[in-house]
Formats: structure tokens, sequence, C-alpha cells
């Protein structure tokens, strides 16, 4: 595909921003939800009184801090056989497939990604797992299959994310208009306050801002 003078700078501008922004795009704009997500489930998990579970816990923690990705994984491992049943499991999968991907198993995350994306049954991490892989497959050039997970269906707080990555993925694919359209609905989709409006901004006005000409 050819493009003008105009669009080969936008182009430009957006690998830029990319390189600098690569990673914290691939990972941070869903960090707050999946904090969340993981808080309101160690609670209920808590409850439990589970004092084996907790000290697993107090493990992956450690072994998170330490940036000690062996231990993540077989913390995980350990609390994905003793405890199959619960929605704190697939939480800790998520981790470990951050972990494994800071370390760069960059095979083993997907694999984690995939597992959560094939088998839960929790919509919310789903699409955490869903925005985190498609994140991969993009940085690894697998646009179509990047392409096919972003553009399934997702819950609607998460929307905003969703269109976020479909932008990424446009842009990727040369598709300029409609990669501002999709930051531009991301925007729209965004609280006021949500810390991933500055990065997405910063991403439209890469490749030529507003998409609205009036």
């Amino acid at each position: 595909m050819a493009y003008d003078l105009e669009e080969q700078e936008q182009l430009a501008n957006l690998k830029a921003v990319w390189k600098q922004y690569g990673n914290i795009a691939t990972w941070v704009l869903i960090a707050g939800l999946g904090s969340y997500a993981g808080w309101s489930y160690w609670n209920s998990f808590q409850q439990s009184k589970s004092s084996e579970a907790s000290v697993l816990f107090e493990e992956l923690n450690k072994a998170v801090a330490g940036k000690d990705d062996k231990q993540v994984q077989r913390v995980t491992s350990d609390l994905k056989e003793r405890f199959p049943s619960s929605h704190y499991v697939e939480m800790t999968v998520l981790i470990a497939a951050k972990s494994a991907y800071d370390s760069g198993d960059i095979k083993h995350a997907k694999e984690l990604l995939n597992s959560i994306v094939g088998t839960t049954k929790n919509e919310e991490y789903r699409a955490l797992a869903k925005i985190r892989l498609s994140g991969i497959l993009l940085d690894e050039k697998s646009f179509d299959d990047a392409a096919k997970l972003i553009n399934s269906d997702f819950p609607e707080e998460f929307l905003a994310d969703q269109a976020d990555r479909r932008g990424d993925i446009l842009v990727a694919q040369g598709k300029v208009e409609e990669a501002r359209k999709a930051y531009q609905t991301a925007l729209e989709k965004m609280k006021d306050k949500s810390a991933g409006k500055p990065l997405v901004q910063i991403k439209l006005d890469a490749i030529g801002g507003t998409t609205d000409k009036s």
C-alpha cells in the first residue's frame, strides 16, 4: 500500500511513539482494572481463611517484587493445583503471564494468556487476557491474529481499552484513518481522569489528530 508524504510522516511519528511507549501500551492501560479485580477477588478469597493460600499469595508477592519469574511460575502452578476452582487463581495466572513476558519468556506468557481466553467463565478476566495477548501478537507482527482477538466481544467496561488496542493494530496495518477513529472512540469512552488517556491522545496526535473535518 502506498502512502502520501503526510501519511508517511504520521506513521513515522507513531513508530517513534511506539518505540518509546510500546511496553506501556501493551500492559499499563489495563493495570488499574487488573489491580482492582485482583484486590476484589483477594478480599473474597481471604474470607475463606485459608492459611495455606495466604502463604502462597505472600510468596507470589515476594517473587514478583524480586522479579523471580521461576518462583512466580512455581507458586502459580501450586495455586492452580490446590485451588483449581478459585477465580483468584485466574488473576494469579494473569500475573504470571506478565512476569513471564517481563522475563523474556514470550511463549509461556502467550500460553498462560491463551489458557484464560479459552477456559475462564469470567468475562473480565477474559477481556484482560485478550487485550494483553493481542499486544504480544502485535509486537510479533501477527496483525491478523491480533485483530481477530481484539474484534471479538468485550464487556462494557473494557470497550475503551479494546478501541485503543484496535487503533494500535490498525496503525500497524497502515490503516491510518481507521486508527484515528479507533483512538477517538477510546478517548470518548475513557473517564476524564483515566491513567491511559494521555497516552491514547499522544498516539492520536502522532497520526494527525482528530478526524473531525467540520
